[in-house]
């Protein structure tokens, strides 16, 4: 498996993997992602912006995709919690999907080992990772848990009106 970044060439497969996203979420009656979002508009900004990457099996086929956010994440400004550190050396995962013909696979372990593997080792002036998921989103609460990923608080109508999300930090450098 290997990850690259995105380019407007790999809208439509982007956009592909995602609306499979929903799709699985859908058929788990998870209710995350079932409205306009992740929309095809906001690929392109994570593509233009260079936040769009792709996760590639070993015959290079796309088999997922993720976008990569730097500071600061409005998504973040009404938190009902408290960071771990306060701080805008951090980077906000957003939008991961693994495309069903490719589930079961470990795609969404590795992909979470090797971003916060790069990060740690490659990025030192970050000191965060944060992420979020829908309330009811066990299977990815699971997978940020699993990668030492702490709970921190909630979101409320932050992506549709009546949603509750949580939110998750991870500290990747020893802070001073």
């Amino acid at each position: 498996m290997h990850l690259t970044k995105a380019s407007m060439d790999d809208l439509n497969r982007i956009v592909e993997v995602l609306e499979d996203g929903k799709n699985q979420l859908a058929e788990r009656g998870v209710d995350q992602w079932q409205g306009d979002y992740p929309n095809p508009e906001q690929v392109k900004a994570d593509i233009t912006n260079g936040f769009a990457y792709l996760v590639h099996d070993s015959d290079h086929e796309t088999v997922g995709v993720f976008s990569i956010l730097p500071a600061p994440d409005h998504a973040y400004d009404e938190l009902d919690g408290k960071w771990l550190l306060e701080t805008d050396r951090y980077l906000t995962i957003h939008r991961v999907a693994i495309h069903s013909d490719h589930a079961g696979n470990g795609y969404a372990s590795r992909l979470f080992r090797d971003v916060i593997d790069f990060i740690k080792i490659h990025r030192e002036d970050i000191v965060s990772l944060r992420i979020d998921t829908h309330e009811d989103n066990h299977a990815m609460q699971h997978l940020i848990e699993k990668f030492g990923f702490q709970r921190v608080g909630t979101l409320h109508g932050v992506y549709r009106p009546e949603e509750t999300s949580y939110v998750y930090e991870m500290l990747t450098q020893k802070t001073k």
